[in-house]
């Protein structure tokens, strides 16, 4: 199961070098993205998704240290002897447990008190190369990855807003004296969550096809949430190769239905998407699992690069 891309923008990784900000910044060649410098909380995630929550819930009372650094496969980060201090020293860390079997060990391996699985948050489905109402309706072979837990929940804004409320329990938990700024900042990423949960439902709501093709099956909670249908030219693992007879069923599938994009992501090859698109006479386009940003995102955080998600279903599935 893998998972991939990307976190701080470069940027920020220069000033953060230019500023010193410690031994495990961004300019370091294994290195983290390290937020630390005015004290408060001292937080580890394990990736942006969980960054960007500890950080809008946690305000100016927590410093976040992102182990992930911007563009590297969070499926494939290997800690360092750093990284494995800097989880000493934290007060809490954020992670998902199976999707970094590296930060699974260092977590279970280190002496934080605070230890948040943030899938423990929210619940999982199994999720195979096709989620929604294709394989809802018929017995689709789902391929190699049919019965194995997607760790997606993050392109899920209902899902991800539980996930918040269980980050904010966390913090309070560990840090009371603040526990009423925790509650405030929740109470405004609830509205914000909402408000892009909202715009989703109404933005593709009505639309002239309901299905999608990805290279990657990382939008199954997304799908089912707006009764979409995602049928995935891989798997949960992006790098894994399509077989013919999949190819030739997604190429069938994209006349049947009216299909007109195949979409990839901006840290992957759109090789196998391009192969798709110019056999069918489709388009490619980039649809972000926002496991990262980097400038090549479409949008300085979470809210905006689902928002860049959502323009680009919205032109794949043709609105009436």
């Amino acid at each position: 199961m893998n998972v991939r891309r990307r976190l701080i923008p470069g940027a920020a990784a220069v000033a953060a070098c230019a500023l010193g900000l410690g031994t495990l910044t961004a300019c370091s060649g294994s290195a983290v993205a390290d937020t630390r410098g005015h004290g408060g909380l001292d937080v580890v995630a394990s990736f942006y998704p969980l960054q960007y929550l500890v950080e809008e819930i946690g305000g100016t009372h927590v410093s976040v240290t992102n182990l992930t650094r911007p563009g590297q496969e969070p499926h494939d980060l290997e800690i360092s002897a750093r990284q494995t201090a800097r989880l000493q020293e934290a007060d809490a860390v954020f992670y998902v447990k199976n999707l970094q079997p590296a930060v699974d060990d260092a977590v279970a391996q280190s002496g934080v008190r605070t230890k948040v699985d943030a899938a423990s948050l929210t619940t999982l489905e199994k999720h195979g190369n096709e989620v929604g109402g294709h394989a809802a309706a018929h017995d689709h072979d789902e391929g190699e990855d049919a019965g194995t837990a997607d760790p997606h929940v993050w392109l899920d804004p209902v899902r991800f807003a539980q996930v918040a409320e269980g980050v904010s329990a966390a913090l309070k938990k560990a840090d009371p004296k603040h526990a009423a700024d925790y509650d405030r900042n929740t109470a405004a990423l609830r509205k914000k969550f909402a408000a892009l949960d909202e715009d989703f439902r109404e933005g593709l709501a009505d639309t002239r096809t309901k299905t999608f093709i990805t290279t990657h099956a990382a939008f199954g909670y997304l799908a089912e949430r707006y009764g979409l249908t995602e049928e995935a030219v891989n798997g949960l693992d992006p790098e894994s190769e399509p077989s013919a007879n999949r190819v030739r069923t997604l190429e069938n599938l994209a006349k049947a239905d009216g299909v007109t994009t195949v979409f990839y992501e901006t840290l992957t090859s759109d090789r196998t998407a391009g192969t798709i698109a110019r056999d069918v006479g489709l388009r490619t386009d980039v649809l972000d699992p926002l496991e990262g940003i980097t400038d090549k995102s479409r949008g300085d955080d979470y809210m905006q690069v689902m928002r860049s998600n959502l323009k680009a279903l919205r032109t794949a599935l043709g609105t009436k």
